[in-house]
């Protein structure tokens, strides 16, 4: 038997989040709260990740009773330096050509609210790229949507079959959500 959780409150406007909580089985309402997701410098990558989606939990301090929020920042980390989404086409092209060849750590950071109580984790899984040329970096640009992803790439895209030679780790963490860590956490959290 699947373990009941009280009401969850999903604050993402990610698709993909989405997708993943309804595959998990989750009912969930999905609920947001504009957030200011700056960081201190000086934090390593986890930290950023878990920082902001604590950032983001912390909205909803004192607007719930009897449910869980639960929040996520990925990020993608290359050779220590953060990749975030990109602010056009040009800079899009510029990230996936920094990834092309090379292995970088897409970082997720979640956390988890109820009754004012919140406890936060991580996944990093390490994503392996193969050399792409600049025509099939553009053909993905032209094609999917890279804008609203972080490292201006959704592995569950034409890149992601093409291009991701194997990874080390969570693939549902690189889509957005480590969903069997959020699993046990949810189970913890419940008990």
């Amino acid at each position: 038997m699947i373990k009941q959780f009280p009401p969850i409150i999903l604050a993402s406007k990610s698709p993909r989040r989405q997708e993943l909580l309804k595959l998990m089985g989750f009912d969930f309402q999905v609920v947001l709260r504009e957030v200011d997701e700056s960081y201190p410098e000086g934090l390593s990558p986890s930290e950023i990740a878990v920082y902001i989606s604590e950032k983001k939990a912390r909205a909803f301090d004192l607007m719930i009773e009897n449910e869980i929020v639960i929040t996520a920042d990925t990020i993608v980390s290359l050779d220590g330096n953060i990749l975030g989404k990109p602010e056009n086409e040009d800079h899009a092209f510029e990230m996936l050509s920094e990834l092309s060849g090379k292995r970088h750590d897409v970082i997720t950071g979640v956390s988890l609210l109820k009754d004012h109580k919140l406890s936060s984790f991580y996944e990093l899984t390490e994503v392996f790229f193969k050399e792409i040329s600049a025509e099939q970096i553009r053909y993905y640009i032209n094609t999917c949507q890279p804008m609203d992803k972080a490292g201006a790439y959704g592995i569950q895209e034409w890149i992601g079959l093409v291009a991701v030679d194997r990874i080390n780790g969570s693939y549902s963490n690189v889509v957005g959500l480590p969903t069997h860590r959020l699993y046990a956490e949810l189970c913890k959290l419940s008990e």
